[in-house]
């Protein structure tokens, strides 16, 4: 099993963009992200460079429907 990576929410929000998600709205520090094709919401939550917790993290997977395999071959 692999690492979870300590990430920002920023370096997160720029790989997804850079995979095809575009930024649906802002409010407030939480993005929300879409990929065409896909109805649901992905949203992130951007302090800066304040590293978020696994849990959160890991839901921003989970709502992107990207494993962790998938997001660490993405930062490759």
């Amino acid at each position: 099993m692999s690492r979870i990576p300590r990430m920002s929410g920023k370096e997160i929000l720029q790989i997804l963009l850079r995979e095809g998600f575009s930024l649906s709205h802002i409010r407030g520090s939480h993005h929300y992200l879409r990929k065409s094709g896909n109805s649901s919401l992905v949203v992130i939550s951007v302090h800066g460079n304040q590293i978020l917790p696994h849990g959160t993290f890991r839901s921003i997977l989970h709502q992107a429907n990207i494993t962790l395999t998938k997001f660490l071959n993405m930062i490759n």
